[in-house]
């Protein structure tokens, strides 16, 4: 987990092309963003950010977007980003 202040600005954590928007849920519309990101031979899904754009090129410590309060679904939650693989294994090792 990544912890940062609301409306931080989040960066791209490396080079690859943003291939459209990601929703972590159906509802909980203030936090239910994010994007899709792949790069050579790997895909993330980053969620809990307010991206500048859902598609295109991107390149490593690129502005990606801001991050979004928790606490408006969550009270007392810590905001954070998610980062997830889209085959669901640990990203750890990509960043």
């Amino acid at each position: 987990m990544l912890r940062l202040n609301n409306g931080s600005t989040v960066y791209a954590p490396f080079t690859g092309k943003i291939m459209g928007q990601e929703k972590p849920y159906k509802n909980k519309n203030a936090i239910n963003n994010g994007v899709r990101i792949s790069g050579r031979g790997f895909c993330i899904k980053m969620f809990y950010i307010k991206p500048i754009k859902y598609k295109g090129s991107i390149k490593k410590g690129e502005k990606l977007g801001t991050l979004l309060p928790l606490q408006k679904v969550y009270p007392g939650i810590q905001s954070h980003i998610h980062i997830e693989n889209c085959d669901l294994s640990d990203p750890t090792v990509y960043l």
